[in-house]
């Protein structure tokens, strides 16, 4: 399959992923469509349009365009590599959490191993992500960035990793923010029994952006440092 864009994802397994994938509609370990669940009151596909074609995930290495001369073997091995000097992360648990006007799964504990291995991920894979483009800096800069964000614009391609750095599992569109307690009330017996206590980030996942624009699993590394 022919990827225009990849990134390094966090990816849930076991129930959690199952979970994740019927409600977003969209399982990028077997790149297929699910079927949403029945939950009282949501329109669960209206929810959950925006975030669909990225599958049930937290970024890490936020979706590039290969550099010039970069090849995805290339990327894959040293994704490989990368992940037998990481060592695995451990917090207290994940929760469901309104981020602004979307809601999310988020981290509960000490975060700081999870912040430093991210952005280990972000500077070891660099050299394999191109410049942006002049659109996509004008499209980022429409968020008014801070000054931070800003240089991790120019330096990284993206405002927010390093400091800026926040770990999520999106699990909604935006939303009117009046929307959000009656939506969170409904989702949260449905999302919140698969979430993991303590919540062990063992692994990443290497993802690619199809031409229909979804998102797939390409590779799966354990984190053995």
């Amino acid at each position: 399959m022919k990827f225009d864009r990849y990134a390094i994802y966090f990816t849930p397994q076991g129930s959690l992923a199952e979970a994740g994938a019927a409600w977003l509609g969209w399982d990028l370990a077997r790149g297929r469509t699910v079927a949403h669940p029945d939950v009282a009151g949501l329109d669960v596909a209206a929810l959950t349009e925006t975030p669909r074609k990225y599958g049930l995930h937290a970024t890490i290495k936020p979706p590039f365009v290969l550099a010039e001369g970069a090849s995805a073997d290339g990327l894959q091995a040293a994704f490989e590599v990368l992940c037998t000097r990481l060592a695995p992360v451990t917090l207290d648990g994940l929760a469901l959490t309104p981020l602004g006007r979307f809601l999310a799964l988020t981290p509960e504990g000490d975060t700081a191993a999870l912040n430093a291995m991210a952005a280990e991920v972000v500077r070891g894979l660099d050299m394999f992500r191109a410049p942006p483009t002049e659109a996509d800096l004008a499209r980022r800069r429409q968020a008014n960035l801070t000054p931070a964000q800003e240089a991790n614009l120019t330096k990284w391609g993206y405002p927010y990793v390093m400091d800026a750095f926040r770990f999520h599992i999106t699990l909604t569109s935006k939303l009117p923010k009046a929307d959000l307690p009656q939506v969170s009330a409904a989702l949260d017996p449905y999302i919140t029994p698969h979430l993991p206590q303590p919540f062990v980030l063992s692994s990443l996942t290497l993802v690619g952006q199809a031409e229909d624009g979804m998102f797939h699993e390409v590779h799966r590394a354990a984190l053995s440092g």
